[in-house]
């Protein structure tokens, strides 16, 4: 049990847009138990999956949940990620203020949240969050796909 973070990337698929063509005929062509060869109209992935990072998770709570905790999914746009890599990093730059750390990212205590401390685990996830969305959103095609945040506690 614990605070389980995911955020989801999915794509829209059409057999009518150029950019998707290749995409659609891929899918087609897979055999679904039960559906035959039906086109899938959307692709979903995991994109990133945090454990106990509770600041972040208060940061998604706070920043695109309007405040509200029911591990709901909502809808994130690559703006809101650009702003949390900008967070995480002036965190960073911070990182020897233990008083403008708690300011910028305050860690949210809960129910099997994990530690509320300024120790490495949760510089660690700084960093985490900043490499993989960064290269995240550096990924060719990006704007094609959209993305949700959900916890699980």
């Amino acid at each position: 049990m614990g605070l389980d973070m995911y955020l989801n990337a999915k794509r829209f698929i059409s057999e009518y847009r150029d950019a998707d063509k290749q995409i659609a005929e891929q899918i087609r062509s897979i055999s679904i138990p039960g559906l035959g060869k039906r086109l899938v109209n959307s692709i979903e992935t995991e994109a990133m999956y945090w454990r106990k990072a509770n600041a972040i998770h208060k940061w998604f709570v706070d920043n695109v949940q309007d405040g509200v905790d029911e591990c709901q999914e909502h809808d994130v746009s690559t703006e809101d990620l650009q702003m949390l890599i900008a967070l995480c990093k002036e965190v960073l730059a911070n990182r020897a203020n233990e008083e403008r750390v708690l300011e910028l990212m305050p860690p949210q205590a809960g129910f099997f949240f994990g530690s509320t401390e300024l120790d490495e685990y949760f510089f660690d996830e700084v960093e985490r969050t900043i490499t993989e969305l960064e290269a995240l959103l550096a990924t060719d095609g990006i704007e094609n796909w959209y993305f949700t945040y959900r916890s699980s506690w």
